[in-house]
């Protein structure tokens, strides 16, 4: 007990160090993140070389090796125990010109810190951290800057528990450059007969409709050209690609000034090569490697998040397989990567919900999504067994486990669920594994 209390001492107060010292970016530790902050406290206070401590550090780095797989947007609902360290990723794929909002709801909302961050995964598979949460539970945003994947991890403290809602929602990084008007073509159409392909997006309008500054900036270049008609370059703050206007009825800014997002810089028209057309404005986006496709950047067609249909009041509870098979996968997709395929009355965890999924752990600390439907909603006993010879209960599905105590012959008692060559049962007051043998 004496050795327990001294843990818990120590853990309040690098709890109460981390939560002075976490504030975001550029606080007391320069750009770590809480995460790293939280990490290097466990370590100065010597508890990574503690079991409890190297479960944490163990959890963190799986969680990024082991992502499971989802489609932006997305929403997940879940429960960290305090008696075990746990840490929950998503990996998924994110284009250029996206902007990630990234919320999380915790309850309880104080004395419960969560760590949230967000990584890229780089084409040697190396990962790069890319933003992060506050400690306050804020939510924060991040614009892709490369096509590519990403996961997300989630983490507590250690010896805390309570429950979470990650949502994480894709949108366009800049703001649409015509009021009401309508993409009527797209990056990559033919152009002249096929001699050359559509670099930027049309967007129709009646015209004269103000063309709008898609983000704050500053006005480039204000030219005409042959293909373009009037035209108009804009530089994004902080960025490293100009925005470009093609085809206006007329300009309403100079070089050199500075605007903000939603001003008028001009008006939708049909100048240039596009005198035989209905008027629309050309949009495109220029780096220094050339042009890329814009649509990603002002795309407003964002999907609506999916609603988490599994029942909440499962989160954290142990449960089985109802199912002769149930197939644990890497994603939620139908074409996602089987990890394994379970028996029916397999003992399981979950751990979250989203959609119509439950994530959930195996005794073996494999983890994946399975269908919600696929499990008892109550763990009763499946039947009654009278023991043919003395039994260890184990505290693991393992021959090698820990005892927790000795069954003698002729005990009885209550299988709740299997697990490969053993079987989880209750013994009076104890529970633990036994073998089928």
């Amino acid at each position: 007990m004496k050795c327990n209390n001294k843990l818990l001492l120590w853990l309040l107060c690098v709890t109460f160090l981390n939560s002075c010292t976490t504030s975001g970016p550029g606080g007391l530790f320069g750009k770590r993140s809480p995460h790293e902050q939280y990490a290097q406290s466990l370590q100065d206070a010597g508890l990574k070389s503690t079991a409890l401590g190297r479960s944490w550090f163990s959890a963190a780095e799986r969680s990024l090796s082991k992502p499971l797989n989802v489609n932006i947007p997305y929403k997940e609902s879940g429960y960290f125990p305090a008696e075990k360290a746990e840490a929950l990723s998503i990996r998924f794929e994110a284009k250029r010109g996206e902007k990630l909002s990234i919320s999380l709801q915790k309850r309880p909302a104080t004395n419960f810190t969560l760590y949230v961050d967000l990584w890229e995964v780089k084409a040697n598979q190396n990962k790069k951290l890319v933003a992060y949460a506050d400690t306050g539970g804020k939510a924060f945003s991040y614009e892709i800057d490369d096509t590519g994947y990403y996961i997300l991890r989630v983490q507590p403290e250690l010896l805390t528990t309570g429950n979470f809602t990650l949502t994480v929602v894709n949108g366009p990084s800049l703001a649409f450059p015509v009021k009401n008007g309508r993409i009527g073509s797209f990056w990559g159409a033919d152009r002249d007969d096929g001699r050359r392909r559509h670099e930027g997006i049309d967007i129709f309008a009646p015209r004269r409709t103000p063309a709008l500054a898609a983000a704050n900036g500053t006005i480039s270049r204000v030219t005409t050209n042959q293909l373009g008609g009037k035209v108009i370059f804009m530089r994004p703050s902080d960025k490293n690609y100009s925005l470009y206007y093609a085809h206006l009825d007329e300009q309403l800014v100079s070089p050199g000034q500075k605007i903000n997002s939603g001003d008028t810089i001009g008006l939708v028209g049909n100048t240039g090569n596009a005198i035989s057309t209905s008027p629309h404005l050309h949009f495109g986006i220029y780096t220094m490697g050339g042009a890329i496709d814009p649509l990603e950047f002002v795309n407003p067609a964002v999907k609506p998040v999916p609603s988490i249909t599994s029942a909440l009041e499962n989160l954290g509870k142990p449960m089985r397989t109802s199912r002769s098979s149930v197939n644990l996968k890497e994603g939620i997709a139908e074409n996602s990567k089987s990890i394994t395929n379970l028996a029916i009355n397999t003992l399981l965890t979950i751990q979250s919900a989203t959609t119509n999924f439950y994530r959930i752990s195996l005794p073996d600390g494999r983890f994946g999504f399975i269908p919600g439907s696929s499990v008892n909603t109550t763990l009763k006993p499946l039947k009654q067994l009278k023991l043919s010879a003395n039994q260890p209960l184990l505290d693991q599905p393992d021959k090698s486990a820990a005892r927790k105590t000795h069954l003698t012959e002729g005990s009885t008692v209550s299988i709740l669920g299997n697990f490969g060559e053993f079987m989880f049962v209750e013994a009076g007051q104890a529970s633990g594994w036994i073998s089928r043998e």
